[in-house]
């Protein structure tokens, strides 16, 4: 919420009223009176959606709406100068067969400047081009020669960082959901390419693309030392980063990268257990879920968020919050099926939001959608775990059958991969096989000792048992 209030209140009085204005016109009465319940008068939120008679499902919905009307009317406004930028290279020949050589050349002159200024590499090797043949008998062709070649090799160098870029990205939801060790070196192997590549050049482009791959790399991959004096601190590199973004405000897709690093940084500071400053950007980054997962896996791995949301509720006692709060969040939310990594940890999120409320139909419904819908042989820990917790869903619910032939289908599992490499799940069925059985003597204390096993053993790098919070409340619920 925090966010989206200082975006109102920071809109300068023209903007306000031409959001206002919209959104009256439109007949969007409810987004009119939330703008101007936040821009001018200071009531909590609560006292908003007593005003506006909704719930907190709509309230979400509705501020999420809002949001999205602003920013969108905010990206009109900042394209409009690149986009006359990119027609006028658009008109480039129409120059050169009107225009008098002088007036052609001092044009392109100009709009070079401008290209360098948004960093637009494929416009600039077009100016390039062009002023190379107006100099065609000109001592300066070989200069402008030069300069042509020079920037389709760094317009070929950008393609490849955003490839790698993506590549990486991709390769880690692989490696998320498999811990293989030779995915953890190829993910290596990608990120010294990358600076390999962003090396040869010195562009704040190249740049900030490395720092999206860099930052998340030494945080989830390479678990960064902070008292390291290996590379740049990654508070230097946040910091720099967000002095780029601010000094090129213009360009469209640093404006949209701007959200990646708000992630990283929430990131940064919940890997360092800075609580107090991640909350900052948990709000922000909150706000925003829904579109860092839908639009954003080409630039880093939006589906850790949601990992780390059930974290920060878990630590902050208010994992109930979250049930009520997805209907709002993810209102427009499609999930892509096809990427596997993010469908899977978006679904075993839904379910443990749907267990904190014990709903735990609804959260073994999620559970068996997703097995039916998805395979997962390539991917057998990760297997594993999603039928451990849904075999807890069925020791809540007391559904002995359900249990067992589930229980005995993890049980053949532990035994092909490997007991000592699933020990943590070998805790935690225990736990539920004494829970749903009929022994009453010494129940608490047995799954208790197991719970605490559980709660010491090494888990998966995909590990949803360890956002099950395992407390005392729940091993009196085992245990009853």
């Amino acid at each position: 919420m925090a966010k989206l209030k200082n975006i109102i209140k920071q809109l300068s009085p023209q903007d306000y009223e031409a959001i206002y204005d919209s959104l009256a016109d439109s007949n969007a009465d409810k987004s009119a009176y939330l703008l101007k319940s936040m821009r001018e008068k200071h009531m909590s939120d609560n006292k908003i959606m007593e005003e506006l008679d909704v719930n907190t499902n709509a309230y979400y919905t509705l501020r999420s709406r809002l949001n999205q009307k602003i920013e969108e009317y905010l990206l009109q406004q900042m394209e409009s100068p690149r986009t006359d930028i990119l027609k006028k290279v658009a008109n480039i020949n129409e120059i050169l067969f009107t225009k008098k050589k002088a007036i052609a050349i001092a044009t392109l002159k100009k709009l070079e400047k401008e290209l360098l200024d948004y960093d637009l590499s494929n416009e600039l090797t077009i100016v390039y081009k062009s002023l190379k043949k107006l100099h065609i008998n000109s001592p300066d062709h070989f200069n402008y020669s030069q300069l042509y070649n020079k920037h389709v090799a760094y317009m070929l160098a950008v393609d490849k960082a955003e490839d790698l870029l993506a590549e990486y990205f991709k390769k880690y939801g692989y490696f998320y959901l498999s811990g293989d060790e030779t995915s953890k070196l190829e993910l290596s192997l990608l990120s010294q390419e990358m600076n390999n590549v962003c090396g040869l050049y010195d562009s704040h482009r190249m740049y900030v693309y490395k720092s999206c791959l860099n930052i998340f790399h030494r945080l989830l991959v390479e678990e960064d030392d902070p008292m390291s004096e290996e590379g740049e601190p990654i508070e230097d590199i946040l910091d720099n980063v967000e002095k780029i973004l601010n000094s090129y405000h213009l360009d469209s897709i640093y404006y949209h990268l701007s959200l990646v690093f708000e992630f990283l940084k929430l990131e940064y500071y919940n890997h360092f257990k800075v609580y107090r400053k991640a909350e900052k950007y948990f709000e922000e980054v909150n706000e925003s879920a829904s579109t860092l997962l839908s639009n954003y896996n080409l630039y880093t791995f939006p589906a850790q968020f949601l990992t780390t949301k059930i974290e920060r509720h878990i630590r902050t006692g208010t994992e109930h919050e979250m049930y009520e709060e997805n209907e709002g969040l993810f209102y427009d939310f499609e999930p892509d099926k096809n990427d596997i990594p993010q469908y899977i940890t978006y679904v075993l999120y839904r379910a443990l939001s749907c267990y904190y409320v014990e709903k735990f139909d609804e959260a073994a419904r999620w559970i068996n959608n997703l097995l039916n819908e998805i395979s997962l042989k390539k991917y057998p820990y990760a297997q594993l775990e999603i039928k451990v917790v849904l075999a807890f869903q069925y020791c809540l619910l007391h559904d002995y059958d359900l249990f067992s032939q589930l229980i005995n289908s993890i049980q053949r599992q532990i035994r092909i991969l490997g007991k000592d490499n699933c020990e943590h799940i070998i805790h935690f069925t225990k736990m539920l096989k004494i829970s749903i059985s009929d022994v009453t003597k010494s129940k608490f204390s047995k799954i208790k000792g197991l719970a605490d096993k559980f709660l010491q053993s090494h888990k998966f790098i995909f590990a949803p048992t360890n956002l099950i919070k395992i407390d005392e409340d729940l091993i009196k619920k085992l245990s009853a």
